[in-house]
């Protein structure tokens, strides 16, 4: 049981690092964006949010296949199951129970879905900050007012 926890905690660190860098990326993404003026700002907070969550998701999608990797390297399911699709859906908490794990690496099932609901809550805080950021950037009290707008 203990290598099971020592394998999984160290796919768990190399995810948080992953996401630690795309935070960066997002972060980035929010404060280049911001600096630029436009005539439509509703549009172009549309445009910084879909860029944001696009590299979010590919950032999750990595994080998946160093999963899928590590089930591969450790045998965790029976041969013949397709580790991907078993990597997704214990990240994402699904839990289908289709596949399962061998008892041997049962635990692997729980750290990924731990790691994926951490992950998951943090690409919401990044999601809100890149928001914020934005708005502010662009003048905006809210999604329709600008702020160099006359208030009646």
């Amino acid at each position: 049981m203990l290598i099971q926890f020592l394998v999984g905690m160290l796919v768990s660190v190399v995810n948080i690092g992953i996401h630690a860098l795309v935070t960066v990326v997002a972060i980035s993404i929010a404060r280049s964006a911001g600096l630029r003026h436009t005539k439509r700002p509703r549009l172009h907070l549309m445009g910084v949010m879909i860029a944001a969550v696009a590299v979010l998701n590919v950032a999750h999608t990595l994080e998946v296949l160093v999963w899928a990797w590590t089930y591969h390297i450790v045998q965790a399911a029976a041969s013949g199951s397709e580790l991907l699709y078993f990597a997704f859906v214990n990240y994402t908490t699904l839990g289908y129970g289709d596949i399962t794990p061998v008892p041997q690496w049962r635990l692997f099932g729980p750290l990924t879905a731990m790691n994926g609901v951490l992950l998951f809550g943090w690409s919401a805080a990044i999601l809100f900050e890149v928001l914020r950021k934005t708005l502010d950037h662009l003048g905006l009290t809210d999604a329709s007012t600008p702020k160099n707008r006359p208030q009646p």
